[in-house]
């Protein structure tokens, strides 16, 4: 059976690609050796993702570049910005196509500009395109669900070892990394007087906050662990003063969100939400761990279990951040020498050294 070059490629490739961007550009890049008068192309779907309700690919005919525009939140009922179709226009076409593909209702929508009007061939042509290009679109679609949810329960470094189909119980991967450890003082207490939902949202706004700064500066939020949180700034790409430092100014932005937030709670009549927060460098295990059926990645380590008991001396010296002296070691910025101090659990004492308040 004799079929168009575009849609035998998107019968035997497309689905093998690496997303629905680099599928726009291939279809256009097809269309427009075959002789279809194309300036550009647009492919706009919904989003699996917490923040980004919809994503659209700009595809340019002239260079084959590609942009993104992300569409965020559920626009008001008759007020959807059509930014595929607008971008399109201003491409000073002589035409826009639009085409659902497939017959899903808010499924993807395929949309061309062309330099001359479309002959009635070509205009058959891309509703058949539009047509078979929904099964490459749901199947890249499915692959994207899987990544981006495992990504939003699991974080980046442990979505990454299950996608590659690292299921059993192993040891993993040793992370050199400045660490970050962050608790809420007072959960408890503010669990048991304050209304559940209202506890969730503070716990929210708090992870928004710490999370939020850790990602900033290229970060990684590694486990929630009840109102704590576990992150590394991996050392790598960077060395370990590079890293030391991203984690300084994350410490430094986290705070900033935290006294804004405070102010917020206080005009509201709510409590402050106080936390103590530990820096070290070291080295972890993250590993695959738990029951034959229901594992967990894990961080083990002496590094882990330094950081988690110097932010347990926060309250007890009064600091909102402590560091280690192995992290003050990498690090140029004033630090105030607290002494030598016994963690719970760790044989030595820890130089400790604050930020200054």
């Amino acid at each position: 059976m004799h079929l168009p070059s575009a849609l035998s490629f998107l019968i035997d490739e497309a689905a093998g690609l690496p997303g629905a961007d680099a599928l726009l550009a291939a279809l256009g890049a097809r269309l427009a050796a075959d002789g279809l008068p194309l300036t550009g192309g647009a492919l706009t779907q919904s989003a699996p993702h917490p923040i980004i309700s919809r994503r659209t690919f700009l595809w340019r005919a002239d260079n084959g570049r590609i942009v993104e525009a992300l569409g965020f939140g559920l626009p008001a009922a008759g007020s959807a910005k059509n930014v595929g179709r607008d971008w399109l226009e201003g491409l000073g076409a002589a035409e826009v196509l639009e085409t659902p593909a497939g017959e899903h209702p808010g499924g993807a929508v395929i949309g061309w500009a062309a330099a001359r009007p479309f002959s009635p061939g070509e205009l058959d042509l891309l509703r058949e395109v539009a047509r078979f290009a929904a099964a490459p679109l749901a199947a890249l679609a499915t692959r994207s669900t899987l990544a981006v949810l495992l990504e939003t329960y699991l974080g980046r470094r442990s979505a990454a070892q299950v996608l590659a189909g690292r299921l059993r119980r192993e040891p993993g991967e040793t992370i050199r990394a400045a660490l970050l450890y962050a608790d809420l003082r007072g959960f408890t207490d503010l669990s048991e007087r304050t209304a559940p939902e209202d506890v969730v949202a503070a716990l929210d706004a708090w992870f928004d906050r710490i999370a939020g700064a850790v990602h900033a500066f290229g970060g990684e939020v590694l486990k929630f662990i009840g109102d704590g949180v576990l992150a590394i700034f991996p050392i790598g790409e960077r060395d370990a003063i590079g890293a030391c430092e991203a984690a300084l100014r994350a410490v430094a932005a986290a705070r900033a969100g935290m006294d804004h937030l405070d102010s917020a709670r206080a005009a509201q009549n709510l409590p402050p939400l106080p936390f103590g927060l530990a820096l070290h460098v070291g080295e972890m295990l993250w590993g695959n761990i738990g029951a034959a059926d229901r594992l967990d990645f894990t961080a083990i380590g002496p590094a882990v279990n330094l950081v988690s008991r110097l932010e347990g001396l926060c309250k007890e010296l009064g600091r909102t951040v402590l560091v280690s002296g192995a992290f003050a070691t990498h690090t140029s910025q004033p630090l105030v020498p607290l002494g030598n101090h016994p963690l719970r659990g760790i044989a030595a004492p820890c130089a400790v050294f604050s930020l200054p308040e």
